[in-house]
């Protein structure tokens, strides 16, 4: 996957076009992605008992992460994302415009 959770992507297709968030979940099996107010789904829950009062929920729902681009805040744009091989072996993700590391 080219996002993790935590980074701040960019939809780049679909309903919410354009609209930038932060990446809470990621399902790697699916290629799946949760980003924060984006594709918000309502959801009509139940009451749970005295402590857990039902109603109508917004919630985000999961969106195809080929559908996202990262953000780079250097940039501050889409890029996408490639990875280098540092001199002590370990994998990191960079940024196709600028170079820098995107895993500190």
């Amino acid at each position: 996957m080219h996002v993790k959770s935590g980074d701040t992507v960019v939809v780049i297709a679909g309903k919410d076009k354009g609209k930038k968030g932060k990446v809470l979940r990621v399902f790697p099996k699916e290629s799946k992605v949760i980003v924060e107010g984006v594709n918000m789904l309502t959801k009509h829950k139940k009451p749970q008992g005295p402590t857990a009062p039902g109603g109508i929920v917004k919630m985000e729902g999961p969106i195809d992460s080929s559908n996202v681009m990262y953000f780079c805040d250097k940039d501050k744009k889409a890029v996408r994302v490639g990875h280098k091989i540092l001199t002590d072996g370990k994998k990191v993700r960079v940024c196709k415009k600028c170079g820098e590391a995107l895993d500190k």
